[in-house]
């Protein structure tokens, strides 16, 4: 028998997932408080602008997303990002040749320190928290000793400053159609796939993945290995969008990529998460932080605000499952 039509309009609500729709809402309030404050808030040109920033750090809360679902984290990210930058600009030093394998240079630079990770939570059962500190500072390190300690002097390459800054598709920014791209692998992956099956069974308990056949040790290791990969890239594209890299480049992106993927409702003890409400969350917080630039509030005052509004949003969060 056919449900009736209030019945299932019922049932899809409930389907929604209340951490997404919240996170969506708290971005049209932004927009229109924006809206009062300069007109220009709700304009084409300023949500392009909004979503090429947010395409940065949607490209490294993508993997931040992945180790959470293993109900695991990565500290690494900071110096990853940084390695991924550097590298790929330091690979253009080298002609031709160098230039043209700049950016997989990099990426693979990214998916070695990500290899490292994986192989110590996989492998030698370290917690994640401390391993992927660990490779944070050997980055840091192996970066001092490759400038020198001074500032990187290389340039990003062209196909790097094209991706970063470029708009070829209807005036979409290619870095934009990149996370998009990005996006619908890595939704492809989680839904479609024994390997996206696997993450989502090892966030929500290993041993039973493991006695169901599924080589768990090897589905973590790739998954770190994924994660660096995009830290990486995530590095390469900001060298390119500011034409160079920088040594502390990645600092800013350890905080808002956690808060990312968890105020877009994803639990952060693993097994549960969309990549929609990541998506709404990098948006979230690339508008905020926007907002607050626009205001001409100082530096002390941002970060203040902007601690409050996660602290407010994961515990609204956490009342919502408390009661449901």
């Amino acid at each position: 028998m056919k449900p009736p039509p209030m019945t299932t309009r019922g049932a899809q609500w409930r389907r929604v997932d209340p951490a997404v729709a919240t996170a969506f809402g708290c971005i049209i309030l932004l927009l229109l408080l924006g809206s009062l404050y300069s007109s220009r808030f709700l304009s084409p040109e300023y949500l392009l602008q909004q979503l090429k920033v947010a395409s940065f750090l949607g490209i490294i809360a993508t993997g931040m997303m992945l180790v959470i679902l293993l109900g695991q984290i990565d500290l690494s990210v900071p110096w990853v990002v940084a390695v991924g930058g550097m590298m790929s600009t330091a690979a253009t030093g080298w002609g031709p040749i160098g230039e043209a394998l700049a950016i997989p240079f990099g990426v693979l630079c990214g998916v070695g320190l990500g290899l490292a990770n994986g192989i110590g939570v996989a492998y030698l059962r370290l917690p994640s928290m401390i391993i992927t500190l660990a490779v944070n500072a050997v980055a840091q390190g192996l970066m001092v000793v490759h400038t020198g300690g001074f500032s990187p002097q290389d340039s990003s390459s062209a196909a790097m400053r094209f991706i970063a800054t470029g708009d070829t598709l209807l005036g979409v920014p290619n870095a934009l159609v990149v996370w998009v791209v990005v996006g619908g692998a890595t939704v492809f992956v989680l839904s479609r796939t024994t390997f996206g099956r696997a993450i989502y069974g090892i966030g929500n308990g290993e041993r039973a993945i493991y006695l169901s056949g599924i080589q768990t040790q090897r589905v973590v290791l790739v998954t770190f290995a994924i994660a660096g990969g995009l830290s990486a890239f995530g590095g390469i594209l900001l060298a390119g969008y500011a034409s160079k890299a920088a040594q502390a480049m990645g600092d800013a992106y350890l905080l808002p990529s956690i808060a990312a993927v968890v105020l877009g409702g994803a639990s952060i003890l693993g097994g549960r998460g969309k990549y929609i409400g990541t998506v709404a969350g990098v948006i979230l917080i690339t508008l905020l932080q926007s907002i607050l630039s626009v205001v001409q509030m100082e530096e002390t005052g941002r970060q203040i605000i902007y601690g409050l509004v996660i602290i407010a949003m994961l515990l609204l969060y956490g009342r919502e499952r408390l009661a449901r």
